[in-house]
């Protein structure tokens, strides 16, 4: 079973966070599934990955397309979790226990500012460590990561 990193954001937006998680994904060879509850932020994060450094271009794609099967790093709302190593949710979008079980690692960006997304994030980690998964809880001190939290499952 994978585990759940929950990545509280508070001194970089998910704009800079984004990226360089999926990079570090990306170089333990993992194809990622990021979904979001709307299609507008995907498309914000879309443009966001097209703007990167050319040496640190992360190849990927909207859901939707021909090529969806074969993307690396793919983007959508309502993606099933299947094939994919590992998954992000962005701006509350739902993760169940047995998609993070189905992953290496699953990650759940929140933004520290926003008091709904504070509590929403404190459901989702009470709903997967409830049902068994792991997960450690991330969060930013002075521009670095630092785990405050951590529960091994069952």
């Amino acid at each position: 079973m994978g585990a759940v990193y929950f990545y509280h954001l508070t001194d970089t937006p998910l704009d800079q966070t984004l990226p360089m998680l999926v990079g570090k994904a990306k170089g333990a060879g993992w194809r990622i599934l990021v979904r979001g509850r709307t299609q507008a932020i995907l498309e914000r994060l879309d443009r966001v990955l097209w703007q990167g450094p050319p040496a640190s271009f992360l190849p990927h794609g909207l859901a939707g397309g021909a090529d969806d099967a074969s993307q690396p790093l793919l983007l959508g709302t309502d993606v099933t979790a299947d094939g994919f190593d590992c998954l992000m949710s962005v701006d509350g979008a739902p993760l169940t226990p047995e998609e993070v079980g189905l992953s290496q690692r699953a990650c759940i960006l929140f933004d520290g500012y926003d008091e709904a997304a504070l509590q929403h994030a404190r459901g989702q980690w009470k709903m997967l460590t409830d049902a068994g998964c792991e997960a450690q809880y991330w969060a930013q001190d002075m521009g670095s990561w630092t785990k405050k939290a951590e529960n091994k499952g069952s």
